[in-house]
């Protein structure tokens, strides 16, 4: 796993590269953090999609300072791109990591987006923006589903049956894609709550009291997430026919 120095329009970010072994090229993934910034959790997702195949880069969107950056992050995510030049810097940032990987000679040119609460909320964001497939947890949008995916990639999305913070999320994104006619698989697993994919310090304490990781349903998420990536990302174009 490699800490790179990634350029983007407004300055250099941190990011991590996950490679993986053998050799390439790979289908690529830009995978986003949580609220809570770049972690171990997010490097060991990065280290789990390099594992199955995948060019992963991390890029860490509070790179520049976290209040500066978080309050451009949010104000992004709720302004569907921000009203000034500032508030779409995260979206630059992201652009920036998938061009890295579209640039990178082991990379196939198809990516991926992916991320978690905050994370996947800009992978919503984002599915229209030159990517192959989006994959949130829990992701949530502020605004008109609809308007906000014209043009979206294929969407694979997982949320929590217990999850106050994103109330009808899954039923907008499903009338969304489905009115726009674009591929997707959404599923809400029953009896978890927000984050269970994602593994904290603490989470044993979490998990004692009904919340937290949930290992059967991150399991399963990741299957259908792989599923939809190998039919997405791996598919090669078909030679056409010649004419006789």
């Amino acid at each position: 796993m490699e800490h790179i120095e990634l350029d983007a329009p407004d300055g250099p970010i941190h990011a991590v590269l996950a490679r993986p072994q053998g050799e390439g090229p790979w289908p690529g993934v830009v995978i986003l953090h949580d609220i809570t910034g770049d972690s171990a959790d997010l490097r060991t997702h990065a280290g789990m999609l390099a594992e199955h195949g995948y060019l992963a880069i991390a890029p860490n969107l509070f790179s520049r300072g976290r209040t500066r950056c978080m309050r451009s992050v949010m104000r992004a995510l709720w302004f569907t791109g921000g009203n000034s030049e500032a508030d779409r810097e995260p979206v630059r940032d992201i652009l920036a990591a998938r061009d890295r990987l579209r640039a990178d000679p082991d990379c196939t040119g198809r990516i991926a987006i992916s991320g978690f609460c905050m994370g996947g909320g800009f992978a919503l964001l984002c599915a229209p923006k030159g990517f192959d497939a989006a994959a949130p947890f829990y992701g949530g949008l502020y605004g008109d589903y609809r308007t906000l995916l014209d043009g979206a990639c294929p969407v694979v999305a997982s949320y929590a049956g217990l999850d106050p913070s994103l109330p009808g999320a899954p039923a907008k994104l499903e009338r969304a894609l489905t009115e726009l006619g674009v591929a997707h698989d959404i599923k809400t697993y029953p009896r978890t709550t927000h984050g269970f994919a994602n593994t904290f310090p603490g989470d044993r304490l979490l998990r004692v009291t009904g919340f937290g990781h949930n290992a059967a349903a991150t399991a399963d998420a990741w299957q259908r997430v792989f599923a939809f990536f190998d039919q997405h990302l791996r598919e090669r174009p078909q030679p056409s026919s010649s004419s006789t």
